[in-house]
């Protein structure tokens, strides 16, 4: 007589064979996370590690690299104290059309001021080069009338680009300010005898500081298309 198979012990060696391939999940985990960190550790903290080498290394430490430095320190803050205030004198206004006055296509001119935050800065240099570069349409029709060719300073290109970006941030951030704003206290000043000028500076300025002076001042230094 045969002896019939144990089906226990079958199964009790299947589950061995199985735990010898079986996978921890440690090393699951592990092998799971391998992949992005390498990405990173190749194509961020590498490049990253060689900036801060350069950058702290005491050779570098020369009155020409000293010199360098100061003279992009004072253009940054030059060209952002500009880009500010011109970024405030066209937005400021902006923002209050948009917060006090209805009128016909708000909304779509309010859905229009967030277009510069959703095109590419190749996008933006490439139609400013359209706009106003040697064959742009500005410069072509003025040499429709025989008149000299416009030609922009790159840093008048750095402050245009500016404005058009920082521009949406006061209208929107701006905007939303002044419609919390209580109107009374506008009505309340003129009513005591204030003109448009002194509710605008004495009331609705101080209370509109917080919100609206960090902002173009802060993204100055950051918006700024190197394709322009």
């Amino acid at each position: 007589m045969t002896a019939s198979p144990n089906h226990g012990d079958t199964k009790a060696r299947r589950i061995i064979n199985f735990s010898v391939f079986s996978v921890s999940p440690w090393l699951k985990r592990i092998a799971l996370w391998l992949l992005p960190l390498s990405f990173l550790a190749i194509a961020f903290f590498f490049p990253l590690s060689r900036i801060l080498a350069l950058t702290f290394n005491f050779d570098t430490l020369i009155f020409d690299n000293f010199q360098t430095t100061s003279q992009v320190l004072l253009f940054t803050f030059y060209q952002a104290i500009l880009s500010t205030i011109l970024t405030l004198l066209l937005g400021l206004p902006s923002a209050y059309l948009f917060a006090r006055f209805d009128f016909r296509g708000k909304s779509l001119l309010r859905a229009l001021t967030a277009v510069p935050f959703m095109l590419p800065t190749v996008v933006v240099a490439a139609s400013f080069n359209a706009l106003l570069g040697p064959r742009g349409l500005i410069n072509t029709l003025i040499t429709n009338y025989q008149l000299p060719i416009f030609t922009p300073s790159p840093f008048t290109l750095i402050l245009l680009a500016h404005v058009f970006y920082n521009t949406t941030i006061v209208i929107r951030i701006v905007g939303t300010a002044l419609s919390s704003l209580d109107p009374k206290l506008e009505a309340t000043a003129r009513s005591l005898g204030a003109d448009p000028i002194q509710v605008w500076t004495n009331i609705t300025i101080p209370l509109l500081r917080p919100p609206s002076l960090p902002l173009p001042s802060s993204s100055s230094y950051s918006t700024s298309p190197p394709s322009v």
